[in-house]
């Protein structure tokens, strides 16, 4: 059975792409948002690139493609299946769990392509929640890696090493200092609206 599963893998290598037909690119789209949530420029992004690879295999018309492209997104986003507003506020509350901070998530979502200002209605969403959401993050990060007050031992050692974690995840000074310097870590969390694990 490995040398069959081998075998379709090496004939697969050799086809090459397809040609990007729009009939394929409405495909490729669909089997996409079936298994994974985006935006439309980044699925946009992602057809486009097997246009570009069709052009140079079969030589087809890059700007046809192109065109191909930008009526199906109008056509997925018209139909619902595209909303680039829902996409940032479920991902932005996703990262907000997982510990990142606004500056990171803000990031993320401009790499994915979203537009800014859904980008701000997002943060301001997540804004709107019990607590502070900013403080809950950072919490939830330095309880994920250990840092500060969920350090077991040598915590004034790896002071600086900690607060310099929170930084490069995009917390302020200010906000890691509060979370590594910490002596109470359940008033911090009631303050943030985190629920102690």
């Amino acid at each position: 059975m490995d040398s069959k599963d081998g075998s379709e893998q090496h004939r697969r290598r050799q086809r090459g792409p397809r040609k990007a037909t729009p009939d394929y690119l409405e495909k490729a789209a669909l089997f996409y948002l079936e298994r994974y949530s985006a935006p439309a420029e980044h699925l946009r992004r992602l057809l486009l690139a097997k246009v570009a690879r069709s052009a140079r295999v079969y030589q087809t018309d890059a700007e046809a493609g192109a065109a191909a492209v930008d009526e199906l997104i109008a056509r997925l986003t018209q139909a619902g299946l595209l909303d680039d507003a829902a996409y940032a506020m479920a991902r932005a509350r996703s990262l907000a769990r997982r510990g990142a901070s606004a500056r990171g998530i803000r990031g993320r979502l401009l790499h994915k392509g979203v537009a800014p200002d859904l980008i701000d209605q997002a943060l301001t969403g997540l804004a709107e929640t019990a607590g502070e959401p900013e403080l809950a993050a950072a919490l939830t990060f330095s309880r994920r890696r250990r840092l500060g007050p969920y350090r077991a031992a040598a915590r004034a050692e790896r002071r600086e090493r900690d607060l310099a974690a929170l930084s490069r995840q995009g917390f302020d000074l200010a906000l890691a200092r509060r979370v590594i310097d910490a002596r109470d870590i359940e008033e911090l969390e009631e303050e943030a609206g985190v629920t102690p694990r």
